[in-house]
Formats: structure tokens, sequence, C-alpha cells
């Protein structure tokens, strides 16, 4: 490299130069003890797309302040020093602006989330009122009660059923007649038998009775012929 190149160069790196520890600067204000990202809350959506802007156009300054000490790094002795020192402050920055972007992102989706359940409730609750007042406008029907149904009256027998039923009860009897038949003669045979025995006994003791009768006739009259015949003569001395 010519002494005036070399020249140019160091000219044009100290604008950059002081830009990087500007940054180093308000960087640092943003980490805490362990160096982890300090971002505010963001608070609206508002406010939360100016974030993300600025951390637009500071990641576009980023890179290019990276790009410009990449090209003062090569002029040095130390290449490789100087080249892990830019790494390094392009990374915290990058960092810095990622946490950034993550809160405004994660705010924005938060709020669209509340805004989308704040809409479905109130919809809802629209639905509702509305459905109170056309209820309330609407008059509420009679209910009718309707008797249960009387199951219908079976229709009369027409003359051919009733004389068909009255045959059938005819042969039923006369069935019923035939098969009492052999029952009924032997209970008839039966009854003339006892009848026929019942005569004889009856004579028997008819019989009997007049004998009984005769014998006692005939004791008496032997009795009364003996009381009035004269006493027999008394033998002499």
């Amino acid at each position: 490299m010519t002494p005036s190149a070399k020249t140019i160069v160091q000219l044009a790196a100290g604008p950059v130069l002081a830009l990087l520890l500007s940054a180093c600067a308000h960087q640092a204000v943003h980490l805490d003890e362990v160096g982890a990202p300090q971002v505010p809350l963001t608070t609206s959506v508002e406010e939360a797309d100016a974030k993300l802007k600025v951390a637009a156009s500071e990641r576009e300054a980023a890179e290019a302040t990276f790009a410009a000490r990449e090209q003062e790094c090569y002029t040095r002795f130390f290449v490789n020093n100087c080249l892990d020192k830019a790494k390094e402050q392009r990374r915290v920055t990058l960092v810095r602006l990622r946490a950034v972007e993550a809160e405004a992102n994660h705010f924005k989706r938060a709020e669209s989330v509340r805004l989308r359940d704040l809409e479905l409730a109130r919809t809802q609750e629209d639905a509702r009122v509305d459905l109170e007042q056309r209820t309330a406008a609407t008059p509420t029907p009679l209910k009718v009660v309707t008797p249960p149904s009387q199951p219908a009256a079976p229709a009369g027998k027409s003359l051919a059923q009733r004389q068909a039923e009255h045959d059938a009860k005819l042969k039923k009897e006369a069935a019923q007649e035939a098969a009492d038949a052999p029952r009924r003669t032997a209970s008839e045979a039966d009854f003339a038998r006892k009848q026929a025995e019942a005569a004889k006994r009856q004579a028997r003791v008819a019989q009997r009775l007049a004998e009984r009768q005769a014998d006692a006739a005939a004791k008496a009259a032997k009795a009364a012929a003996a009381a009035s015949a004269p006493p027999p003569p008394m033998p002499e001395n």
C-alpha cells in the first residue's frame, strides 16, 4: 500500500472509530451485570414499530461499521486481533438489537391476541343482548295439550259371525254329551242295581218282621188259652 493510500485509510478510519466508541458506550448502558441485554418494556404498538425501525437502522449502521473496521484492520500489523475485536463488537450490537426486536415483536403479537379476544368477547356479548331482545319481543306460544287418543271401539259382529259361533257352541255341547254318555249309562245301571238291592232288603226286613209278629201272636194266644182253662182237680187223699 502506498503512503498516500495509507493516509487516506487512516483519515477515513478516524470517524469510524469514533462511531464505534460511541456505539460501545451506548450498548454498555443496556447491558446488565452478566451481559444480558436490558430492553425497556413496550407499552403500545406504535412504540413497538418505532423500536423495530430504530433497530433496523442501527443494524445497517453496525454492518457498515464492521465493514469499515474490517478494512482498517487489514492495514495493521495484528490483523487477526483487530478483526476479532471488530467481530465481537458487531456481535454485541446484534445481540442487543435482536433483544429489542424480540421484545417489540412479542408485544405486537400479545397485543394482537388481546385485541382479537376483546373483539370476540364483544361479538358474543352483542349476540347475547340481541338474543335477549328478540326473545323478549317474541310472545311465548301457548302449549296445546292434546288428549291421548282413545282406542277405537271394536266393530259389532256380523250375523254370519254370530251364527258361526252358535254352531260351534252346539257342536261343542254335542261332543261333550257324546263323551259323557258312557259314564251316564254306567251311572244309571248302577242306580238301578242299587234300587233293586234296596227293594230286596226291604222285602227281607218285612218278612222277618211279619214272622216275629206271627210268633208273638201265637205265644200270646197260647198264654191266653192257658190262663182261661179250669184248674186241674185236686187229688184225693
